[in-house]
This record gives C-alpha cells, structure tokens and sequence, in this order.
C-alpha cells in the first residue's frame, strides 16, 4: 500500500452492531494498522456503545461519539467528518460496521489517493463483487445507481456506495452545513458535490458481503427520500441547462484546474 497521506480517521456508525463492532475494527486494523477509528454511535439499546467504550479504553486507536439517539447515518457521518477536521487528519473513512464492507480493502482506497480526491468502493465496476445479497435488495440498489446517474448526468457506477475515502480538503470545502439528506440520499449527496466542486472521484472494486449478524438499516423511507432529492437536483440541473455537472465552478476558493488535465472526473475506474 502506498503511504497514506497523513494520519487516516475510519468512521464507522452504529445502531444495534454490537454483534459486528469487534470483529470488524480487529479486521480494520490488521489491514491498516496506524488507522484510527471513530465509532459513532446511537444510543443502541443493544450495549454497541458500551463495548466500543470498552475497546475505546483498551485502544487508543479508538474514540466513541455517542448521540442521544436514532437520528440517521448521515447526521451520524457528517458528524465525524466534524470531529476528523477539529484534529489533524488528512484521510477520513467512511466504513460500515456490519462487515458488508471489507476492511481487507481498504489499502487499495486509501492507495487510489495518490491521484484522486474520493475514491469510492465500488461494487459496479469491473472487478466489483457483490456477494449474499437478496435479488430484491440488488435490483434496488441497481436501479437507484442507473436513476442518479441518468437524472444528475454523472457515470458514477455506484454512486450509493457507502465505502468512501476523502481527502482533508474535499470535507473542508464542500459547504457540510447544507447537507441534510440521510441513507442511500446521503452517499449520493456527496459524490455529487464532490464533483460539483471540481474534485476527482474515482471508483475502486470491492467485494461486497452481505451482513451476517443483525437486520439491515434499509427501509422504504429511505428509498423515498433518494427518488424525491435526486428528482428535485435532476430538474435543477436542467432548468439552468447546465449539460453535465462537469461544467459547475468550482468553489471560489479553488482554482479550477486547466482543460484537459484529468483533475476533474465524474467517474474514473481503478482496477
């Protein structure tokens, strides 16, 4: 694995994960050792928040943020994007605890740094995997990815990808503030004011697992919210006639790169 750059943060939020906490930091940290890990965590009424105390105390690699309550996984990632900026991290990780997304990969993601801004685990790219998932589960997912694609103008393959790796600047420059979509929505949000803001995006396969412990998170509001949120940007898009979000301006503060240096990519490959 190529050298992070500068100290790496894993975010990993909880609800009910006591069962797939343990084994999956044990699994982060045999593959990226020097990484640290900020679980936050829900109120689980299932002890999650009381065992990642308890390996909090037993590593220092380890921190807890524990929220009052169930207030959705966006809210819970955009607030250990706010603790990784309040440190010195460089790289920060957005990793789900329930094992679907393997630590095994992660070297690769944080690799495809070396000329990328955010770098996505893609399970729809060539190389990608997608293991024990039901077929209905699969055929929501893959039309939600063809949907965003079509209506933001993006080739983003998996653009609902939760295994996600951000540089410093990109969680420094995207206006957070603004961002309130939750689930799939939120992943999408993301990617999209990514490249929005001129940052390069570009996907890594994975090989995505299924849980084996504990009940998914999914549910129809979630999917509501995506189709309605994207609906709305979609036809924003177009009512400015702006043809691909490639032609957005960058932030004020970043100079736009020059034409034709592949800095800006709304969907690069790595395999």
């Amino acid at each position: 694995m190529a050298e992070p750059r500068g100290r790496v943060l894993v975010v990993i939020p909880t609800y009910q994960e006591r069962d797939n906490l343990g084994p999956v930091v044990a699994r982060l940290h045999e593959a990226v050792p020097e990484a640290d890990v900020l679980v936050v965590d829900d109120a689980s009424p299932d002890g999650t928040g009381e065992l990642a105390d308890e390996m909090a105390a037993a590593d220092p690699r380890i921190t807890v943020l524990h929220r009052g309550g169930k207030a959705g996984l966006g809210a819970a990632y955009l607030a250990g994007f706010a603790t990784a900026l309040r440190g010195d991290y460089q790289v920060v990780v957005e990793m789900d605890a329930d094992g679907s997304h393997p630590p095994e990969d992660l070297p690769a993601l944080i690799a495809a740094l070396d000329d990328a801004d955010v770098v996505l685990g893609s399970r729809y790219v060539p190389g990608g995997v997608v293991r024990n998932w039901p077929a209905r589960r699969q055929l929501i997912s893959r039309a939600g990815n063809l949907y965003s694609r079509v209506a933001l103008g993006v080739r983003i393959k998996d653009i609902t990808a939760g295994y996600r790796v951000f540089r410093r600047q990109v969680l420094e420059e995207l206006d957070l503030d603004r961002v309130s979509s939750q689930g799939y929505c939120f992943q999408i949000d993301m990617a999209w004011r990514a490249v929005l803001g001129g940052f390069r995006v570009v996907e890594v396969p994975i090989t995505f697992t299924e849980r084996e412990r504990g009940a998914s998170k999914m549910d129809t509001s979630i999917v509501v919210e995506a189709f309605w949120r994207v609906a709305c940007w979609g036809a924003g898009r177009l009512v400015r006639r702006t043809p691909t979000v490639l032609r957005a301006a960058a932030p004020t503060d970043v100079t736009p790169p020059p034409a034709g240096d592949g800095a800006v990519s709304d969907g690069s490959v790595r395999t």
